[in-house]
């Protein structure tokens, strides 16, 4: 039976990024070599896992090198500190003779930490004009995505805006990027694995919701695979919901009935504890989670923290973060 990779064999070919004394990292995409005469078009096709770029004018530079961590933001600073600060600091103590820089993706959130802290976070966009201006010439872009969705096809943007401006860019991928097919990584499953770490013990009668954000992106579709590799992994009683996406949580609730359940725990899965974990999940309006699986006769728990106070997450998004590194250091 054909797989997909063989069924595109005439287009692509797969070039693993592997090390002899050091496990398997992220893989990357190529075209075949056969492909002599590639379109746009094929070649934007093509680009899947760690992206790289190389500009062929700018070879001549010396290498001055950074990496910018781009993270959608929180204005909420204490889960910030806990999470992408410390998920930055992570990355950089793995780096430590390289220039890192934070940037966030959300410019309200720029503007309203500017104005209630006083500290100015730059854009991607920004970020990478200043290191132009500092002399910088090869860029190393890590991602503190969940999965590669609508923020993800933003620092793609980014990637493809500037990449031309530098000797040599690459872009990392989200925590929860390839699924196990063909011989890649399972990332889901290993972030699905850290993730449990931070469960409590369920008695047979109690279940853990897991929020997600949800996007109108096809890459909603992730959450059906975290939900498959859940079951996979044998953890009774563990559902994915989102908050504005597909599954939402009427969409979980008949599981719980279904299932004689009367205590859920419920637990973000972002980056960060900010307005969606502390309001529309255990707020105390009558519409939050909370609220209604409460009103639904369920005893309910709420474990407020983001993701990135994970330190297995946070190991997660270095080995990421070293993935853009890899890459960007490879001649390959």
């Amino acid at each position: 039976m054909k797989n997909w990779r063989n069924m595109l064999a005439a287009t692509l070919a797969v070039s693993a990024l592997v090390g002899f004394s050091a496990p398997v990292t992220e893989a990357a995409y190529s075209l075949n070599p056969e492909v002599k005469d590639a379109t746009p078009a094929l070649k934007e096709a093509s680009q899947i896992g760690v992206l790289k770029h190389e500009t062929p004018e700018l070879q001549n530079e010396a290498n001055k090198d950074a990496i910018v961590v781009m993270s959608f933001g929180t204005t909420f600073k204490d889960t910030r500190a806990k999470t992408i600060d410390a998920t930055v600091k992570a990355i950089q103590a793995a780096h430590p003779d390289v220039k890192v820089v934070t940037a966030f993706t959300s410019h309200i959130i720029i503007d309203r930490i500017a104005k209630n802290e006083g500290i100015k976070y730059p854009t991607p966009e920004e970020a990478l004009t200043q290191l132009k201006s500092d002399g910088y010439t090869r860029v190393a872009l890590a991602s503190l995505d969940v999965i590669p969705g609508m923020e993800y096809a933003y620092d793609k943007g980014v990637y493809d805006n500037y990449k031309n401006q530098f000797k040599k860019m690459t872009l990392g991928t989200s925590l929860m990027y390839w699924q196990g097919q063909e011989e890649q990584p399972d990332d889901v499953t290993e972030t699905i694995e850290a993730l449990e770490t931070q469960f409590p013990k369920q008695k047979k009668d109690e279940a853990i919701l897991i929020m997600a954000h949800g996007t109108p992106q096809v890459s909603n579709a992730y959450y059906s695979v975290i939900q498959a590799k859940i079951n996979e992994l044998g953890l009774k009683n563990v559902f994915v919901y989102t908050v504005e996406g597909w599954p939402s949580l009427e969409t979980v609730m008949p599981k719980l009935k279904a299932n004689g359940i009367k205590k859920v725990t419920l637990m973000p899965m972002m980056m960060v504890a900010g307005d969606h974990a502390n309001n529309d999940m255990a707020g105390s309006d009558p519409d939050s989670h909370k609220s209604q699986l409460e009103a639904a006769g369920y005893k309910v728990d709420a474990y407020i923290h983001g993701i990135g106070e994970n330190e297995k997450i946070r190991a997660l998004y270095v080995k990421r973060a070293n993935d853009a590194w890899d890459a960007l250091e490879s001649d390959k």
